[in-house]
Formats: C-alpha cells, structure tokens, sequence
C-alpha cells in the first residue's frame, strides 16, 4: 500500500528548495528551523528517500525533484480552485513560472505576456536558459513551462510545436572583407568567433557540418551572455556569428552586418512543455504563447 503524502511536509520541503537553507523556509513559514527539519526528515522516511542534498543553498534529489514537482502543482491546483470558488480574495496575481532561451526572449516571447488577458492577472517568473537546457527545470520542477527544443515531453508535461528559429551565418563588413576571402571550410574554422556561453556549441556545429567533421570553430572566441550583446559583438567585428533572423534582418538592410554563407542558415525547432494540469492559466498562456509564436517563427 502506497503511504500518503501530508501536504505540509510536503509544502515544507518545496519552501526549503526555493529559500535555500532551513532557516530561510523557517522564516518564511513561521515555524522553527527544528520543525522544518522534523517535517523533512519525516517526509524523507516515509518515502524511504533522501530528498534533499544538505548544501549551501540545499539542492533536491531526484526523488526530491518529483515532490518539489508535486508541490508546485497542488499550489497551481488550489490558487486555481479558490479562484473558481470566488475565494481568492487576498488580491495575490497567479505566478507563473516559464524558462525561456535568450534568443526567444529578445524577439518574440516578451509579445507574450502583453497578450494575456490583464483579468487574468499573471505575474510572470521567467527563467533565462538555453533551449537544450530548459527541459531540466521543467523535470527539477523549478518551472511550470518552458520554450524548449526537445519534443520529448518530459514525464507530466504536454508539449506543441512553435516553429522554426532561423539562424543566419553573418559578420560585420570589414570583418568579412578581411578574412572571409577563401573558401570557408577552409578558412572559417581559423576566425575569431562569438559565443554565447561555455555551453554554446552552435558555432561549432555550424563549422562541424561545413568542414564535414574536420574542424570546429576556433578557440578564439568570445563569450558574450545576452542576445542583444551577442548580436552587438557580431556586428562591432569582433567575430562571425549566427544571429536570430529577426535580429540580422535590419542590420543586414543597414549594412551593419553581411551574409557569408548565402543558403546555410540553420532552423532550430522550437517546442512548448508544460505541466498536464486542468489550470485555465496555463490553457491561457499555452495558447497565447502559439498564436505569437506562430507570426515570428517560421513554420
């Protein structure tokens, strides 16, 4: 017979997660740091596992993830009841959580949260992360939803198809007149280039499917951690890169930036997850969040 689950212990561990230590959750839920403990080591035996890593700040286990995944969801569940019932008469918006990818979020994702009906008052928590990476807070629970390039739903969620991001292989002018004169699978492997992060490999995938496997891009590289400075980074010359269309366009027409590659963009599939609860916020977003994506990307 499965035990249950007493939703305080349970809410107790998720405050213990979001504050990061046990003090924080204790004051936060104006209780003793000893009865935070308590509530934790007795969620943890009736489960049989150990839920949290005792780290500064503490990080949950897998299993801990799955109930500070439950958690959030009851929390969603109950505003949404209360709401239905006519109870929520604190006046609190509903919070919700979504990772989004950089690229995302500078050209079509803030359209988003201004085309979600105002009556639903949503107060949005947005998670910077890469595309191939958002799908972990969705499994971590940190989030309720994400823009994601995986169309493998994570365990509880949904997920649709957005369309295509389009990646245009481009460098400022003088940047390409000085070293983009040979042949580029030749050449290109050699040239400073700009990169979003540590993580950022798509320059070298780029430079891996020209060169057949032969090279990646070069070690010199910048890493510049914001889309607008990424694009800014391309264009002051400081190496080539791969832009969001919609970001190359009006430079390109301005001739701040050139093509160097005509006919290899990169398409990027992007996808949208989010918990399978029965929440008419969620339906709301989910919704608005296609419909936008469907004018910016491409199909």
């Amino acid at each position: 017979m499965m035990p249950d689950l007493p939703l305080d212990q349970v809410r107790t561990l998720l405050a213990v997660v979001d504050e990061g230590t046990f003090d924080a959750a204790a004051a936060a839920l104006h209780v003793t740091p000893s009865a935070i403990s308590q509530r934790v080591k007795a969620l943890e035996q009736r489960t049989g596992r150990v839920l949290l890593l005792r780290t500064k700040p503490v990080r949950p286990t897998e299993s801990g993830e799955v109930l500070v995944r439950l958690a959030r969801q009851v929390a969603r569940l109950e505003r949404d009841a209360y709401a239905e019932l006519g109870l929520s008469g604190t006046g609190e918006p509903t919070r919700v959580s979504v990772a989004v990818n950089a690229d995302s979020l500078a050209t079509w994702f803030l359209r988003v949260l201004t085309r979600v009906p105002e009556e639903l008052r949503l107060c949005f928590e947005l998670r910077r992360e890469d595309e191939d990476h958002t799908a972990a807070l969705l499994r971590e629970g940190v989030v309720m939803a994400a823009v994601t390039s995986s169309p493998d739903p994570v365990p509880g969620c949904s997920v649709r198809s957005l369309g295509r991001m389009r990646y245009i292989p481009v460098a400022a002018p003088d940047f390409a007149a000085r070293h983009l004169d040979g042949p580029l699978d030749q050449v290109l492997p050699d040239l400073p280039v700009v990169a979003f992060d540590r993580r950022d490999d798509f320059q070298d995938g780029f430079v891996r499917r020209l060169t057949r496997g032969r090279s990646s891009a070069s070690a010199l590289r910048h890493y510049v951690p914001t889309s607008e400075g990424f694009v800014e980074a391309v264009a002051a010359g400081l190496g080539w890169g791969l832009v969001p269309e919609a970001q190359a366009d009006p430079l390109l027409r301005t001739g701040r930036l050139v093509e160097f590659a005509p006919g290899r963009t990169v398409d990027v599939p992007l996808y949208w997850q989010q918990w399978k609860l029965d929440s008419p916020a969620l339906v709301q977003v989910a919704e608005t969040v296609t419909a936008t994506a469907g004018e910016a990307l491409r199909a």
